[in-house]
């Protein structure tokens, strides 16, 4: 896979990225929605596909990305299809310091030092070029606005940011309602996309456990199960010692 195309995780985390505050919006959804985002282009590079709800390694070819390629071999060593819930839901450290630490080192951020109560040090994240976080937006919002099925990955992209919460951040207020509804009936326009950010809500509802008998079809929300849109917005954590730096958690 050429570094040329931005991978679905990378554009979710800029859809993310507050431009004024460096943070990132609904932090732990996010990291959800960045494993969530991993499969869907996974899928998109033909190495998995859906199996009822599970996921299936059906090429296990690296494409080239480090950080996909390590979830593909994840996948790959389960042997056997495994519930997109069970996979979303297990422990994914570092994932989105990960993706920051990426999109600084392409230039797309650059991270700014800071303390917390005037002690404590933090990292601010600070797009570079906010033409490539209004594009990315902009394809979201021409699929909203015109009603025309985008293509399978700004679908997909529109899901994973309804099921992590994005939709007060991007379309604030109740001006913003109708575009966040619209929003969320963007799921229905990819069967992957909408497999990926139902699991992500089933996670953050705590259905993880309990096997689905019947998946609902993408766009439809399983019986039951209310997706919340949390407040936008998290202190920052600090950062210890050594360690990487620690965006917004």
């Amino acid at each position: 896979m050429g570094r040329s195309r931005r991978t679905l995780p990378e554009e979710l985390l800029l859809l993310a990225l507050d431009p004024t505050t460096g943070t990132t919006a609904q932090p732990q959804s996010l990291d959800l929605g960045l494993a969530g985002a991993q499969l869907v282009e996974l899928a998109l590079a033909g190495r998995i596909a859906p199996d009822g709800d599970r996921i299936a390694v059906v090429v296990p070819r690296p494409t080239g990305d480090p950080t996909l390629d390590c979830a593909l071999e994840l996948l790959r060593r389960r042997g056997a299809p495994v519930r997109a819930v069970h996979w979303i839901g297990g422990p994914r450290l570092g994932l989105r310091q990960t993706y920051l630490s990426h999109l600084e080192r392409c230039g797309m951020v650059h991270a700014v030092a800071g303390q917390m109560c005037g002690v404590l040090p933090t990292t601010r994240y600070q797009a570079t070029d906010n033409e490539i976080s209004r594009e990315i937006r902009a394809r979201l919002d021409s699929a909203i606005r015109t009603g025309v099925p985008p293509d399978p990955r700004t679908a997909a992209l529109a899901a994973l940011a309804h099921a992590v919460g994005l939709g007060k951040h991007l379309y604030p207020g109740n001006e913003g309602r109708s575009s966040r509804s619209r929003l969320r009936d963007l799921i229905r326009h990819d069967p992957m996309g909408g497999l990926v950010a139902h699991a992500v809500m089933d996670v953050q509802n705590g259905a993880a456990a309990q096997p689905r008998r019947n998946p609902p079809a993408p766009g439809r929300q399983a019986a039951g199960v209310r997706t919340a849109e949390p407040a936008r917005g998290v202190p920052m954590q600090p950062r210890h010692g050594s360690m990487a730096r620690v965006a917004a958690h």
